[in-house]
Parts: structure tokens; sequence; C-alpha cells
């Protein structure tokens, strides 16, 4: 499994009621080896089957992916590549969601 370097919202946000990943959609990038990098998809609602959005972003960006299941921080989509506009962009025409519930984070 890929440890990842995601930090959990604080208690600090629990006291305002917002977590963060409840009612945004955080796409992050992690750096790899050199060049290489990952993109990820945080805080899809649970009713929206990760499997078939990773189907249709793989097809689109001709990368590769998968959905990583974590104890603490859930279900998300990890993707091969910066493609944090390219998901942001994709996810608001497909409906997913709206351009004011994604937060891009990163360089």
């Amino acid at each position: 499994m890929v440890e990842l370097d995601i930090q959990i919202p604080s208690a600090e946000a629990k006291e305002f009621g917002r977590t963060g990943t409840k009612d945004y959609v955080h796409i992050r990038i992690q750096q790899r080896n050199g060049k290489k990098s990952l993109t990820t998809i945080q805080g899809l609602k649970q009713d929206l089957s990760a499997d078939k959005i990773l189907k249709c972003l793989k097809k689109e960006f001709c990368c590769n992916g998968n959905v990583v299941q974590d104890k603490e921080l859930g279900k998300f989509i990890q993707l091969q590549g910066d493609q944090r506009k390219k998901i942001a962009h994709f996810l608001v025409n497909a409906g997913i969601v709206q351009k004011d519930q994604i937060n891009i984070h990163g360089f």
C-alpha cells in the first residue's frame, strides 16, 4: 500500500461544523520520484461509484489509476501524473460536483 502524506482535518475544523471532506472535493498532487507524481481525489459522495468515475477518468486522460480504501481517510481515487485541472473540469462538466465545491491543493 502506498503511504500518503495527507493531513487529516483537525479538531478546530470539527468545532465549526465542517471537517472539509464532507462538503468539498479535494484534489491533491503528491510528488513521487523525480518528475513522477500522483493526483488524488478525496471527498466524493458515498453514493457515487468511485469505480465508474475512475474508469471514465482513465479513458478520458489516458492514464492509469486506482481506488484506495483507507481506514482513516476513507475511499479516494489516485491517478498517475498531474491531472488536477483536468479532473476539476471533468467533475464539473459531468455534473458530479459544482465548481465552488472543488478545492485544488498543490504547488
